[in-house]
């Protein structure tokens, strides 16, 4: 299949966030036009899905790759002939530890500008993922606080989501301590102006930002707390229910997401490859 613009259409998920994009085949090369296209509707919509995508893990790294340099996960288990392809594998013995509303790998100083998530196995029933638009989120606070969190940077810390009691009991801890080593907690702007649209959006998210400099501990806890409340209002957001063989690209910079845990016993299979953005400001 040669990918074309002529065939691309894209159905909203939502009015604030997501997008259906049908006619493209992320097995084949997008070319010039499918490339642009792809990246015009995630500009707009924040999050693509893509229906009935069978890829391979090659095919899921080299599409990841035509949008940049690809990260690898220092703790989640990968795919042995494609490192940059994670593993998230989840069942009664392995439950989720991404729900909560979060952004991906923000604990490294140049957070990833995408991740894009292929749907391997699926419960029967639940197993859903929400994203929140952060710009909405920002653009919906009252001008006094846009103005107070303008200026505020915070931190994100490894350490919060991958705990070291979680994680390193498989090797006695030695991976742990060796991701713990070369990530140590970063700063970054509590607002992110989006390198593409100019935008602001909220940058500061559950699973890894520790606290907000310059406030003490109480201010702190509590402004992050209203913050964390706030972006999982429901006007912020959309709820997709998965299908094997689906693809979700979402734009890293701008939104975050949930994965919602309510599927044990049974087992969610999934793949992410992250693709690496540039200091957030």
């Amino acid at each position: 299949m040669t990918n074309t613009t002529a065939d691309i259409s894209v159905t909203l998920v939502t009015p604030t966030i997501g997008a259906i994009v049908s006619g493209l085949d992320l097995s084949q090369p997008l070319g010039n036009a499918g490339f642009v296209a792809v990246q015009e509707a995630l500009l707009r919509h924040k999050v693509l899905f893509f229906e009935r995508q069978a890829l391979t893990p090659r095919q899921h790294r080299d599409f990841a790759a035509a949008f940049g340099q690809l990260h690898i996960h220092p703790i989640y288990p990968h795919i042995a002939e494609q490192p940059e392809i994670i593993v998230l594998d989840n069942h009664a013995d392995n439950p989720t530890d991404n729900d909560n509303w979060h952004t991906d790998v923000t604990f490294i100083e140049t957070p990833p500008m995408g991740s894009i998530l292929l749907a391997r196995q699926v419960p029967p029933q639940g197993g859903d993922t929400l994203w929140s638009n952060m710009a909405a989120a920002f653009d919906a606070l009252s001008p006094r606080i846009q103005t107070l969190l303008v200026d505020l940077s915070a931190e994100h810390d490894f350490a919060k989501s991958f705990p070291a009691e979680r994680h390193s009991a498989a090797d006695g801890g030695g991976t742990w301590q060796q991701a713990r080593a070369k990530n140590p907690p970063v700063v970054h702007p509590v607002v992110r102006t989006h390198p593409a649209t100019g935008a602001k959006g909220l940058f500061v998210n559950e699973g890894f930002t520790t606290r907000i400099l310059g406030l003490t501990g109480r201010e702190s806890d509590a402004l992050l707390r209203f913050l964390f409340e706030h972006v999982a209002r429901p006007e912020f957001t959309c709820r997709w229910k998965w299908k094997p063989n689906t693809v979700a690209f979402w734009d890293n910079r701008v939104t975050q997401h949930f994965a919602v845990n309510d599927y044990l016993p049974h087992r969610r299979v999934m793949h992410r490859a992250t693709v690496l953005g540039d200091r957030p400001v």
